[in-house]
């Protein structure tokens, strides 16, 4: 039985975070600071984030870079069968590989070394047509002059799914419709623990895809 958003709120995340708009309950400096799955302060991510930012000043065209660079160069686990399951920003950009979790964790960290403020969103979406059970699919909003905040969506493209960074448009990879599909409500700062524990325990990507997290809304 999954358990509730709220069982997995991170530290300083007030249940009732209700909109992709932000949340004045939630400093803004929070989604500018580095953490242990958003660690921006290790030096191949800083080193990273400043290549992407080489020769821009303008926060929307580094954010662009930074989007593209986590959807195009970094594989998604399960599309490719590949190992290890990462979950640091660190350790996605060493292997070059992670679950959109992970992608997640990476993209939020390259922007927040460019002092772009980013957080995490979570979509629920069914698991198969019959819907009879669902897992998270994790995703970005980024906090652009000009456009508020603004979801993202680096997974990575395959047959059937097509993202890019266009504001104020969003072109996620899922739009939840199915029964018991949603967007869960808010813009974390730090990843749910729910997520954390799936791609830190499991040894390898076949495992994970089969506990892959859920949580109800």
């Amino acid at each position: 039985m999954p358990s509730s958003a709220a069982d997995h709120l991170p530290p300083g995340c007030p249940e009732g975070v209700a909109s992709f708009s932000g949340s004045a309950a939630i400093p803004l400096e929070r989604y500018l600071a580095p953490g242990r799955h958003v660690d921006f302060d290790h030096p191949e991510v800083r080193a990273q984030a400043a290549a992407l930012a080489d020769g821009l000043s303008n926060p929307v065209a580094i954010a662009r870079q930074c989007f593209e660079f986590v959807r195009d160069a970094i594989r998604h686990s399960w599309d490719f069968r590949e190992n290890p399951v990462t979950c640091r920003a660190s350790d996605v950009l060493r292997h070059r590989t992670g679950y959109c979790y992970a992608k997640s964790h990476l993209l939020a960290a390259l922007l927040r070394a460019n002092r772009i403020p980013a957080g995490l969103c979570y979509q629920r979406l069914a698991r198969e047509e019959g819907g009879a059970s669902h897992c998270l699919h994790g995703l970005n909003a980024v906090l652009l002059p000009g456009f508020g905040w603004y979801r993202i969506d680096a997974r990575g493209d395959k047959p059937g799914i097509t993202t890019a960074f266009c504001p104020p448009r969003e072109m996620l990879a899922y739009q939840p419709h199915k029964p018991g599909e949603c967007d869960l409500a808010g813009i974390w700062p730090e990843p749910l623990p729910v997520v954390i524990a799936v791609l830190e325990h499991c040894p390898d990507a076949i495992q994970a895809y089969a506990q892959l997290p859920d949580i109800k809304p």
